[in-house]
């Protein structure tokens, strides 16, 4: 089954035991550059994560499976497709005998999540984002792969053309590094937008918030009309942020916080609004 130099499966021999096809209609694009391949955990172990049992979404036909498993003690990694569950179960039968690796099949956004120590995923694009956003306030280190654009969207600083609900709903939870770019060629079949991986170090925040639910309410709400300034977002979004007299903010914020937009605040700016707008803007229960 394995590389008798190197001690690792062939992408491409894996996809051939799969016997099925990446279906782009389902978002498959199976990574198949073993250079790419073994630099993913690399990014993990020097930043001395714990990968005592490493999360793993979208395992497809194993490649990355097949490099974590040299790193990892163990491997829970999520399959919603049926036959490449199966597949994966059949590939790694030694793995799972010695309890170091489980298959679990289902949607990542729907099955109960196991704990663990870090997540490195390749993951299906059309879900990312709420995949991500079900990580995050995990609050362990993960390793991701991302469109490129929605990569640097999550890293971007404040008053760039990239920042914005994303950069900030993100750095809530983390520090975001984008530690590589990884070209339409090391896909089979090959996506048509460039990918990176994105590596989060969990933190708490600078600042602090009344509730993180009202605070990502708060957000969606005010970036919707990033390009009006704060006193009109505000007004205008109560409907998504939930606020019953936000009228009440505006007239109680600092007058330079309402006439700027919120693709110039930072982080903390938003913090202070949230907070003011728990306690003034009678939000709902």
């Amino acid at each position: 089954m394995t590389d008798t130099q190197t001690g690792r499966r062939n992408p491409d021999a894996l996809v051939r035991r799969a016997g099925k096809r990446a279906d782009t209609r389902q978002d498959q694009h199976f990574l198949v550059d073993d250079r790419v391949l073994d630099r993913i955990p690399e990014y993990a172990v020097e930043a001395g994560v714990d990968l005592s049992h490493v999360l793993e979404i979208g395992g497809g036909p194993g490649a990355l499976t097949d490099r974590l498993l040299g790193h990892a003690e163990g491997v829970t990694v999520v399959e919603r497709d049926p036959d490449f569950a199966a597949h994966l179960r059949e590939e790694f039968a030694d793995e799972r005998a010695a309890d170091r690796l489980t298959v679990l099949e289902g949607d990542a956004l729907d099955v109960s999540l196991p704990e663990f120590t870090a997540s490195v995923s390749n993951l299906p694009y059309g879900a990312s984002s709420e995949i991500a956003f079900r990580l995050l306030p995990r609050k362990r280190p993960l390793v991701l792969m991302f469109q490129r654009e929605f990569a640097e969207r999550m890293a971007a600083e404040p008053a760039t053309d990239d920042y914005g609900r994303l950069s900030v709903t993100a750095g809530h939870y983390a520090d975001v590094d984008v530690v590589e770019t990884v070209p339409k060629e090391a896909f089979d079949p090959q996506p048509r937008v460039t990918s990176a991986l994105v590596r989060t170090t969990p933190r708490e925040p600078k600042y602090s918030v009344p509730d993180d639910d009202f605070f990502m309410g708060f957000l969606k709400g005010v970036f919707t009309q990033r390009r009006k300034t704060m006193r009109n977002a505000v007004r205008n979004t109560a409907h998504i942020s939930g606020l019953g007299d936000p009228d009440a903010v505006v007239e109680a914020a600092d007058e330079d916080l309402m006439s700027a937009r919120a693709g110039n605040l930072a982080p903390a700016d938003f913090a202070d609004l949230a907070t003011l707008a728990y306690e003034v803007g009678e939000p709902e229960a």
